[in-house]
């Protein structure tokens, strides 16, 4: 479906992968013209979805997959943000009252509000993990158009993910198993991807260190969805979702 055909006025809710928002725009020459371009993606999703309704999630201190290994996004150590990284997130809490909840990733959140909320939502970010494994209506707002995941597409990209790692954020998976490889492996498989993805591990690994390695990478790639996966990895209950209400240029107008 394309962003031009807009989705009918039902209700729904917008639930914006704001960590993406600053990765975007964070790299603008000025501060100004980075304000100026999180304006205009936020309208612009808004009138694409049709609604005035949203909620836009921060990534805060103290991840839980920190917990599971030190090597948790490793590559990135070291690297500075850019000077108006915190100047951006500043004004996204301020002006469009984005929050996170400390021990969460943004895309924790996304899913597991995605998940759980039985109002009807878009889920609103370019990012693979968001896209792929969470199930639902999604809204790309960088390549503008919109795209659905079902259940067996979501089930399928996370055990990809399990099998290859995700070198973006510095997860192993298992050596020399890329996308070709992970691929052939699960396209003619159906409901048996935990004990076929395990069975991998070990051959590679051996027992005791495969089945270690298995889970630490699962618990890495895996969003949150469920109050049960909430309370396991955070022991954190979160909060109903609240949702905040703009006006689009469109709707000024």
């Amino acid at each position: 479906m394309s962003s031009i055909e807009r989705l009918p006025r039902d209700g729904n809710i917008c639930l914006i992968d704001a960590d993406s928002l600053i990765y975007y725009e964070m790299h603008k020459p000025t501060l100004e013209e980075a304000l100026y371009g999180i304006d205009e993606r936020i309208n612009s999703m808004l009138t694409a979805c049709n609604t005035s309704m949203y909620v836009g999630f921060l990534t805060e201190k103290n991840c839980f997959r920190y917990g599971v290994t030190s090597d948790y996004k490793g590559n990135r150590k070291g690297k500075p943000k850019p000077i108006i990284f915190d100047s951006i997130r500043t004004y996204m809490i301020q002006k469009y009252n984005f929050w996170g909840v400390s021990g969460f990733e943004a895309d924790d959140l996304v899913s597991y509000y995605s998940y759980t909320d039985r109002r009807s939502t878009i889920i609103c970010s370019p990012d693979k993990d968001v896209l792929y494994q969470c199930v639902g209506m999604h809204f790309n707002y960088q390549k503008n158009d919109f795209l659905h995941t079902t259940p067996d597409e979501a089930l399928k990209f996370l055990w990809k993910q399990v099998l290859m790692g995700d070198s973006t954020d510095n997860i192993q998976g298992i050596p020399g198993v890329g996308e070709k490889t992970s691929d052939n492996w699960l396209k003619n498989r159906k409901n048996d991807f935990e004990a076929f993805a395990l069975k991998k591990y070990v051959e590679k690994f051996g027992m005791v260190n495969g089945i270690m390695e298995f889970h630490k990478t699962f618990r890495l790639v895996y969003l949150l969805k469920t109050d049960e996966d909430v309370w396991r990895e955070t022991q954190i209950e979160l909060p109903p979702l609240q949702v905040d209400t703009l006006q689009t240029e469109e709707e000024l107008w």
